[in-house]
């Protein structure tokens, strides 16, 4: 597979197969049924993942079933890695998360997908796993201690046990949606005001306000707080902050020439 070197979207607003989401690889421990590896490969191809890998699987991810479930996503079963052993399905990862949906002894501690899976998107080009376990047991806790953080998908305490199919799907969507704000980031930060850039505006707003009588010196910094996160919301972008200093310089230029031009008419009287 070829990663693209710029970054394009679907209609959807969710990423394209391959960008940021190609670094990512799906990890199957010994997954057993063949119309949950098909039905996974799809979901997988819906979001923009490629990365199938299955250790030591207990089925064909071939097989006709597979394919049906697949349908269009053929392409992702026939990629797919096949290992003999977790190590080796996590070579050269720098991150991994790990799922569950028991109650562990292990002292971890189970976040969120929403939470957890932004972290294995935040590093470009760095290779990262989301490892999922059997059917019918889950992860062991020898294979959780192979992943760094760990995300229990929230369902109904009567019945917390998600189908192995539909908590890759919940992952995998998850995945998109974050993948979508990390391309937005990389996209607009080139543009966006650097925190020094902000400062100095900021510093020369509350000095042109404490001259107007705006501000006062015992009430400026709470007031200003107030303006910092007005514009920090708005997410500032360089031209955008250029404009509003080239504002106050215009306004402290004008205010500067009338001190001067009622200087000169109490001279001249």
């Amino acid at each position: 597979m070829n990663e693209p070197t710029s970054p394009s979207h679907s209609k959807n607003g969710l990423a394209a197969p391959g960008y940021p989401l190609a670094a990512v690889r799906i990890v199957l421990v010994e997954p057993a049924g063949p119309l949950n590896v098909g039905a996974i490969a799809r979901v997988m191809k819906n979001m923009g993942l490629q990365q199938l890998v299955l250790v030591n699987p207990q089925c064909d991810p071939l097989s006709l079933e597979a394919q049906q479930m697949a349908v269009h996503a053929f392409d992702i079963l026939q990629a797919a890695q096949v290992v003999e052993t977790l190590p080796i399905a996590l070579q050269d990862c720098t991150r991994a998360i790990a799922t569950t949906a028991r109650p562990r002894t292990l002292d971890i501690q189970l976040e969120q997908p929403q939470d957890a899976l932004p972290w294995l998107i935040s590093a470009p080009k760095q290779a990262t796993a989301l490892i999922f376990g059997p059917e019918s047991r889950g992860l062991s806790n020898e294979e959780m201690y192979y992943a760094q953080r760990f995300i229990r998908i929230p369902s109904n305490p009567a019945y917390p046990s998600l189908n192995l199919a539909q908590a890759v799907a919940v992952c995998c969507y998850e995945l998109a949606k974050c993948s979508q704000l990390v391309v937005n980031d990389e996209q607009s930060a080139v543009d966006r005001a650097s925190v020094e850039t902000l400062e100095g505006f900021y510093q020369q707003l509350e000095a042109l306000l404490l001259k107007i009588g705006y501000l006062y010196p015992h009430t400026a910094t709470s007031r200003m707080e107030k303006f910092r996160q007005l514009f920090n919301r708005a997410q500032l972008e360089n031209t955008e902050v250029a404009m509003l200093r080239g504002i106050l310089t215009q306004m402290e230029w004008a205010m500067q020439n009338s001190e001067i031009g009622s200087l000169k008419s109490e001279v001249t009287e």
